[in-house]
């Protein structure tokens, strides 16, 4: 298994609230994790890298080891990931009503497990095909669910960024999870919307396909979202499945 990540500032931001990092348990197992902040000033600086420090912190200190125990984990991690974020924003005036999304991955011998909430997302491309496996959690997207707007419409909806769910709200938070066999030569995608709002997903399979280094796949995500526009902070972690596994 290989893994390249890659974060940028977009053309029209000067300040990445986005972070990413890539942390291993007792057990050997990989975790990846990718937050998209939110709030002012630096609030949504302080809300990513607290809840992916956080995060990943605790999974240094486990020795899971199957894809069961890690879904069941995530839940736990990010509801304390959301309550510390929370709190923080409340004993501290600047940084009241932060927050961040939060996608995360660990990959086990035969089977990755992934937990989400808000719109950052995850992708499988497989065998020249693009899958999203992760449902955004925004308000446009209950709107094409409910079938009040397209997709396309949702694309320029002047809402978009509005979530439905987030890490740093008061209560119980709500977490997807779940878990997919893998097969040799998956690419597993990781991304901020700088990036799925810039790139569609045909360009991006299209993008990770490339026969160039998975590094250079990275950058040319990066970049091509800062040619499409740049509005917002770009982040990308690729990982490629290599060797043994379920097929």
């Amino acid at each position: 298994m290989q893994i390249s990540f890659q974060t940028d500032v977009g053309k029209k931001r000067n300040s990445n609230q986005d972070y990413v990092a890539v942390f291993k348990n007792q057990a050997d197992i990989t975790l990846a994790i990718l937050a998209d902040g939110m709030g002012g000033h630096q609030a949504g600086d302080v809300a990513s890298k607290m809840a992916v420090d956080g995060i990943g912190d605790k999974w240094q200190e486990t020795a899971i080891d199957s894809p069961e125990k890690a879904c069941s984990w995530f839940v736990t991690a990010i509801q304390a990931a959301n309550d510390a974020v929370y709190e923080l924003g409340q004993e501290k005036p600047e940084l009241q009503g932060m927050g961040t999304t939060i996608v995360c991955v660990a990959v086990f011998a035969e089977e990755f497990a992934l937990a989400h909430v808000g719109d950052s997302r995850m992708y499988l491309v497989r065998d020249h095909e693009i899958t999203q496996l992760t449902e955004d959690h925004s308000l446009v997207n209950e709107l094409v669910r409910s079938g009040e707007i397209t997709a396309e419409m949702a694309a320029v909806h002047p809402r978009r960024n509005v979530l439905t769910r987030s890490v740093g709200m008061p209560g119980l938070v709500e977490v997807d999870i779940a878990s997919h066999f893998y097969k040799v030569g998956d690419y597993l995608l990781l991304a901020s919307d700088g990036l799925t709002n810039m790139l569609s997903d045909d360009v991006i399979k299209w993008i990770v396909d490339e026969p160039i280094s998975l590094a250079e796949k990275v950058k040319k995500l990066i970049s091509g979202a800062n040619d499409a526009g740049g509005a917002d902070n770009i982040t990308v972690l690729l990982i490629e499945i290599g060797g043994t596994a379920h097929d």
